[in-house]
């Protein structure tokens, strides 16, 4: 399983609750460029329309710009595909007060690309501050025994 995107601000900005895996419906250049990791999930997000999750916003640059389509849009919404059992569970709960459907990261699995993608409620800022300090002080606590070691 090799990853070949991760978006890095997902666990900052939200509290994963609970992580889903999806296939995701590409064009065959497009898999070139996500293969060469061509890929950014920055800023990107899961919606649920007429029981179909999309995912929209994530950018998949050109594999080879020279060659690429003129209509190409590289930040097209591109269709998951889930059981129909997991579309209706994310449906009632994408609808419960401020929780969201965040990508996490996009993977091969058997030469399948996968997204994994979280059920997220927003962290207020004291929250994030405490997650900093509580990195830090894992950091800090990581050298000390280093050194100590030596």
């Amino acid at each position: 399983m090799k990853t070949l995107a991760h978006n890095k601000r997902a666990k900052y900005d939200y509290e994963i609750l609970e992580t889903y895996e999806a296939g995701i419906v590409l064009k065959g250049h497009e898999v070139k460029a996500v293969k060469t990791g061509k890929v950014s999930l920055k800023g990107s997000f899961v919606v649920i329309r007429n029981k179909e999750p999309y995912l929209i916003n994530a950018t998949i640059s050109p594999y080879q710009p020279a060659n690429t389509p003129p209509e190409y849009n590289p930040e097209r919404t591109r269709k998951l595909l889930l059981k129909k059992s997991e579309i209706n569970s994310l449906i009632g709960k994408s609808k419960q007060k401020g929780l969201t459907l965040i990508p996490l990261k996009l993977y091969t699995k058997k030469n399948k690309i996968k997204l994994e993608f979280g059920i997220g409620r927003g962290k207020r800022k004291k929250d994030k501050r405490e997650a900093i300090k509580k990195k830090e002080a894992d950091r800090e606590m990581k050298r000390a025994l280093k050194h100590r070691g030596r």
